[in-house]
């Protein structure tokens, strides 16, 4: 497969704005492609698909590209046909993986991608482009017909992972706790991706790239620590 997928854990950090601190790795992602296709369905907090594609494109003309929201065209499924790039945006990933089944375009996003088009996912688009979104941290607000994503990468992420605090005194359950949940029913692997970190996917290499690192869980193996620039290419 010809993929290059930049599958990123948030899509602004503490002290920064929207895209800021993954802009250069975006840039790079991108290249000579001028036009992004931008796919809105995930609706951080219930905004409008107009409302989201409005700070995306601000930013995205603030880097130099062109950015059309994928509502704004009759046909969802031609939209993304004739994209150059796509970029999902985070919000609520069951919302957003329902509003991709209802316009019908999986298979025309997993088409481009294996053709070589860049992707772009920060949080729920990040889950999305996996295997499925059954690490997501979400409330299901909806059902979308199954929990099968894009497949894109065969792995799992759980996007904004955190650490245990010793200090806290909070007793409830850790994101590490969840996902050996998880890992009672299946067997893929999950990363663990925290603030500030992201996964630059092409072809068959993963390099872990920004600043934070990440944390990578299989069932019946002890987790695993990796830091910014190390190779993943096991995942796949």
């Amino acid at each position: 497969m010809t993929r290059n997928l930049l599958l990123i854990s948030n899509s602004t950090l503490h002290g920064s704005g929207y895209l800021d601190h993954c802009a250069d790795e975006i840039k790079k992602i991108l290249g000579d492609k001028k036009n992004v296709l931008f796919i809105p369905y995930a609706r951080p907090s219930g905004i409008t698909h107009d409302e989201y594609t409005k700070i995306a494109r601000e930013r995205f003309e603030k880097m130099g590209f062109k950015l059309k929201g994928i509502h704004e065209s009759k046909s969802p499924k031609d939209a993304v046909k004739s994209a150059e790039s796509i970029f999902i945006g985070g919000g609520n990933t069951f919302v957003l993986l329902s509003g991709l089944y209802k316009a019908d375009i999986l298979d025309e996003i997993r088409n481009k991608v294996k053709s070589g088009v860049p992707y772009i996912g920060t949080s729920a688009g990040s889950n999305v482009a996996c295997k499925s979104i059954k690490t997501t941290n979400d409330m299901p607000i909806v059902y979308p017909p199954s929990f099968d994503a894009l497949g894109l990468a065969p792995f799992n992420i759980n996007p904004h992972y955190l650490d245990p605090d010793p200090t806290s005194k909070h007793k409830g359950e850790t994101r590490e706790t969840r996902i050996k949940e998880f890992h009672f029913f299946n067997s893929d692997y999950v990363v663990g991706l925290r603030e500030g970190a992201m996964l630059h996917v092409i072809g068959d290499k993963i390099t872990l790239k920004g600043t934070t690192g990440a944390r990578i869980f299989k069932d019946n193996m002890e987790p695993k620590e990796y830091k910014p620039g190390d190779s993943l290419d096991f995942l796949l």
